[in-house]
């Protein structure tokens, strides 16, 4: 049997037929991509590598991305959590399992809508540097879900594309929305707006918006004058979540000198969900999630919506003390970064 073959089959017996198959590995320039990788007991994940960074794939459930990491640097390195001792939610879809890396979702947020399982086995094409993964059509929803990650021949840069695809017969609203589950014991960092005095400037900035379990008293917070910061503690179980609407487009996470930062777009005349948020964070004593939400769009049957984000990881970053130390060590960090339109 072929790759191309493989690449094609799904359900039970694609994952049979993929457990008993060996290592397949593509290679395009200097990105290798491995088909079949074990990793967290399922067969069936792709490795994607260019000797910097390796990201994990799943197939046998998703579309997740379940790690990212300097290559060869062990659990402790991937930048994302991964969270199998985490009860599932159960709902009147099934159960669904948080399992941590980055997932695919569409806003704004309902039960059990928006949390439809995606435990069964997934497509995928793999083109180059590049895999597409792609979810069945959501029985519940007739939406599907295709993911197109695209890692960089060198350095750290990942570019992900989420596509949502409406086949129902009628139009739908709806927004992409992708949310990173963080590593645990680190620290996420949003810019506030320029600053800019009462003499100068008289109106709003930008929306900061409050779920009703938010607490802005809860020491994970600060709220400072160039940043907010979220501090994922696994001693403090009580959820917390802002949204914002962030124009700077990027949001960063540190744990330990190892700093994520992604990249996402930023469109002021676009109606966005949750009050106006295009960045949203959340947090509890398992996890921290760096969230990314498209404009808000009718959806016509046949049609579908993207949304772009782009990784890089730094390593050994310093953010010194306080805002000012932030602000020393994202500035030059950034200005190496490139914007989504």
């Amino acid at each position: 049997m072929t790759n191309s073959m493989l690449r094609i089959l799904s359900g039970v017996a694609c994952t049979a037929l993929l457990a008993a198959a060996a290592s397949v590995t593509h290679a395009q320039g200097k990105v290798t991509v491995e088909e079949h990788v074990n990793y967290l007991n399922h067969p069936n994940n792709i490795r994607m590598s260019n000797g910097t960074v390796e990201l994990i794939l799943s197939t046998d459930y998703g579309p997740r991305i379940m790690r990212y990491a300097f290559a060869g640097s062990g659990d402790n390195g991937n930048v994302f959590a991964t969270l199998n001792h985490v009860a599932p939610l159960k709902t009147d879809l099934g159960s669904w399992y948080i399992r941590g890396g980055t997932r695919f979702w569409h806003a704004p947020e309902g039960i059990p809508r928006t949390y439809v399982p995606d435990n069964t086995p997934i497509q995928y094409k793999i083109d180059g540097s590049s895999v597409t993964l792609i979810e069945p059509t959501e029985k519940a929803t007739g939406i599907q879900k295709e993911a197109t990650i695209t890692l960089a021949p060198e350095g750290t840069e990942v570019t992900v594309t989420m596509k949502l695809i409406n086949h129902n017969l009628w139009p739908i609203s709806y927004a992409c929305w992708m949310l990173s589950a963080m590593h645990p014991g680190g620290k996420a960092i949003y810019p506030q707006e320029p600053f800019a005095s009462h003499d100068v400037s008289l109106l709003p900035a930008r929306p900061v918006v409050l779920w009703s379990y938010t607490n802005m008293a809860d020491p994970r917070w600060h709220w400072g004058k160039e940043f907010i910061t979220l501090t994922q503690n696994p001693k403090m179980s009580d959820p917390q979540k802002i949204g914002i609407m962030n124009h700077l487009g990027w949001s960063a996470y540190d744990r330990d000198g190892l700093l994520f930062v992604k990249r996402f777009g930023a469109h002021p005349d676009a109606v966005y969900p949750d009050f106006g948020c295009n960045n949203e964070t959340y947090t509890d004593n398992n996890f921290l999630e760096m969230e990314s939400v498209g404009p808000l769009e009718m959806v016509q049957p046949g049609q579908s919506i993207e949304h772009t984000e782009r990784w890089w990881l730094f390593n050994h970053v310093d953010l010194g003390e306080g805002d000012a130390g932030i602000a020393a060590a994202m500035q030059p960090i950034i200005a190496q970064t490139t914007p989504v339109p």
